[in-house]
């Protein structure tokens, strides 16, 4: 029986947010650039604040820089609860010990993790997917030039709890209608 491979899109610009989408669900264009900035644009239409934008508001748009493709968390939910998935977003003062890895309606974790590039001079944040695939969590970072396979979850709730302590976000993303 031939095994699955592992699906995983590298960093291309600012475009980790569709990268990470694509592998957490293991795709290849589950979602596309165009997907993503309909979703954003929408998500713009429905803004109650668009009376307080100013002129740079057209270029750095709320849920996406047109200029680099960076999204935000609004993008991440709205995407991924169109594919019929639930997103939780993690209580950090819990540390990574209440996520349930072994869950079987979980489909992965997403994250969001603070960034420091050009020596610190530029601040920025980055989105990573980790999943289960056959039985062994991944990191899925775009930035990696393959998905990274994780010890075990005692391995994988260190890292979240590392990701954490640094300011990062952890997203819990489970199957339609599920909770944990």
């Amino acid at each position: 029986m031939e095994e699955k491979q592992i699906y995983h899109e590298t960093q291309r610009l600012q475009f980790c947010l569709l990268h990470a989408l694509n592998n957490l669900l293991q795709e290849k264009d589950a979602f596309t650039r165009a997907e993503l900035d309909a979703i954003a644009n929408k998500l713009v239409l429905d803004d109650v604040n668009k009376d307080k934008w100013t002129p740079f508001s057209f270029i750095f748009k709320p849920h996406h820089n047109i200029l680099t493709g960076n999204y935000d968390v609004n993008v991440l939910i709205a995407a991924l609860e169109a594919k019929g998935k639930k997103v939780i977003w993690h209580d950090h003062r819990t540390g990574s010990s209440s996520i349930k890895l072994a869950d079987d309606s979980l489909t992965g974790i997403m994250l969001n993790v603070p960034t420091k590039k050009f020596g610190g001079l530029w601040r920025s944040r980055h989105w990573v997917a980790l999943r289960k695939i056959h039985g062994t969590w991944y990191n899925l970072d775009s930035d990696l030039k393959a998905g990274k396979p994780l010890q075990n979850d005692e391995h994988v709730l260190e890292y979240l709890d590392n990701i954490i302590s640094q300011g990062g976000q952890v997203f819990i993303i489970l199957h339609e209608k599920c909770s944990l």
